[in-house]
C-alpha cells in the first residue's frame, strides 16, 4: 500500500499530466485563431476584431507560458501569472490607443464580415471554455488561464452584436466603442491576475524561510489533507505558506520521538 506522500505526488503527476494535455490543444487552436482574426481585422477595418485578435495572440502565449511552469515550483507559477498580467495590461493599451485612432480617422467596417469572423472565433473560444472548465480551481496559473477564456466568450459575443449594430447604423461608432470595452476587460482583468500573483509570491517568499518550519508544518498540512478532502494542489500551496510540503525530508533521529504524521514511518489505512 503507497503512503500518503507517494499517492499525493502520483495524483499531482496525473493532474499535471491532463492540464498539459489540455494546454497544447489551446495553444494550437488559439495561435491559429489569431493569424485568422488579426488578417481579417485588417482587411475589414474592425477595431474589435483587431482587439479580439490581439486577446487570441494573449492567449496562446499566456498557454505557452502555463505549459513552461507545469511542473515548476510555486514560486515559478506565480512569476508567470504576473508576466500574464504585464501582459494583458499591454494588449489593453494597445487596443485602447487603436480605438482613440479610430475614433477620430477611422470609418464603419464590413459589417458582415465582421459578424463572421467573430462567430468563428466565438465558436473556437467556447470549445476551449468547455476543456477548461474542470481544472478552473486547481492553481492560480489555471484559474488566469480559464478567466482569459472566459473574456475571450465575452469579447466574441461583443463583437458579433457589435457588427450587427455597424451594420444596422452604418456607422464605425459600435466597433469603435466596443473596442475600448475590450480593452477595459483587459485592464481589469490584468489587475486581478497580478495581484493573486503577488500573494503567491509572498507566499512562497515565506515558504523558503526556516527548515524548522518546514518540517513541523508539514506533516500537519498532509494530515489535514488526507482528512479533509482538500485538492492536490491545495496540499502544495498550504504546505509552502505553511513553510513545506508534505513530503520534505525528515531530520536524522534524535533521542526524542518524532511526531506522527502522513510522511512518518506510518502508513495510511
Amino acid at each position: 500500500m503507497k503512503s500518503c506522500c507517494e499517492s499525493k505526488t502520483s495524483e499531482l503527476m496525473q493532474l499535471r499530466a491532463s492540464q498539459a494535455k489540455v494546454l497544447k490543444i489551446l495553444l494550437i487552436l488559439n495561435a491559429s485563431m489569431f493569424f485568422v482574426e488579426f488578417t481579417a481585422a485588417w482587411w475589414l477595418g474592425s477595431t474589435a476584431l483587431l482587439g479580439d485578435s490581439l486577446d487570441m495572440f494573449g492567449d496562446a502565449s499566456v498557454y505557452a507560458l502555463t505549459l513552461y511552469v507545469l511542473h515548476r515550483s510555486l514560486r515559478a507559477r506565480a512569476m508567470s501569472a504576473m508576466v500574464k498580467g504585464v501582459m494583458m495590461l499591454a494588449l489593453g493599451a494597445i487596443v485602447l490607443v487603436e480605438a482613440g485612432f479610430q475614433a477620430f480617422n477611422g470609418v464603419a467596417p464590413a459589417a458582415h464580415g465582421m459578424g463572421a469572423f467573430a462567430l468563428l472565433a466565438l465558436a473556437v473560444n467556447l470549445a476551449c471554455f468547455a476543456m477548461l472548465w474542470r481544472f478552473k480551481s486547481d492553481d492560480l496559473n489555471m484559474r488566469s488561464t480559464w478567466l482569459c477564456s472566459r473574456n475571450d466568450i465575452m469579447a466574441n459575443a461583443a463583437v458579433f452584436v457589435a457588427a450587427i449594430l455597424v451594420g444596422w447604423t452604418g456607422s464605425r461608432w459600435p466597433d469603435v466603442l466596443l473596442g475600448a470595452a475590450i480593452a477595459a476587460l483587459f485592464l481589469q482583468s490584468a489587475w486581478q491576475v497580478m495581484g493573486d500573483a503577488r500573494l503567491e509570491m509572498r507566499a512562497a517568499k515565506q515558504g523558503t524561510q526556516g527548515t524548522a518550519a518546514i518540517d513541523a508544518a508539514a506533516p500537519a498540512a498532509c494530515t489535514t489533507a488526507v482528512t479533509g478532502g482538500m485538492t492536490t494542489e491545495d496540499v502544495e500551496t498550504q504546505a509552502i505558506k505553511s513553510g513545506g510540503s508534505c513530503c520534505s525530508p525528515k531530520p536524522a533521529p534524535t533521542e526524542t520521538a518524532p511526531a506522527s504524521g502522513c510522511c512518518s514511518s506510518k502508513r495510511c489505512d
